[in-house]
């Protein structure tokens, strides 16, 4: 696999979400808390999570195990995508607690855990960072 449009946009969005979701996080936790900083970088942050997951689409792996392309990690998209629409619902009901929740899981599972993930060798990042 080489660096294609698309997975640049993947990656530029990826890296983009993973370095704004703890300013989003943090911006609400600090004392006192900053609710425009946590909103501006929240949308911002979702919004990168909507593009990152979009690419995602786009992007296949014939070379490991796959359906039509598809690998496992495919499989997060519509997880984090579900997570995100849960977050906003607990939002608009008024359940601040069940929204930081899942808004911080989905942070840790699809930034840091699914980040993981792709520097694996025999994935594309993991590759360009371990085999020399």
């Amino acid at each position: 696999m080489k660096m294609t449009p698309v997975i640049a946009v993947h990656l530029a969005c990826a890296a983009g979400a993973f370095f704004l979701g703890p300013v989003a996080i943090l911006a609400r936790w600090r004392r006192p808390p900053h609710p425009r900083i946590h909103r501006a970088f929240g949308y911002a942050w979702v919004t990168l999570m909507i593009m990152t997951g979009l690419s995602a689409l786009f992007i296949r792996d014939h070379a490991m195990p796959n359906v039509a392309g598809y690998t496992w990690i495919h499989l997060l998209v519509p997880v984090s995508w579900a997570a995100m629409f849960l977050a906003f619902r607990f939002l608009l009901r008024g359940q601040i607690a069940a929204h930081q929740g899942t808004m911080v899981g989905t942070y840790v599972g699809a930034c840091l855990v699914t980040g993981a993930f792709t520097l694996l060798p025999g994935r594309y990042l993991g590759d360009l960072i371990w085999v020399r």
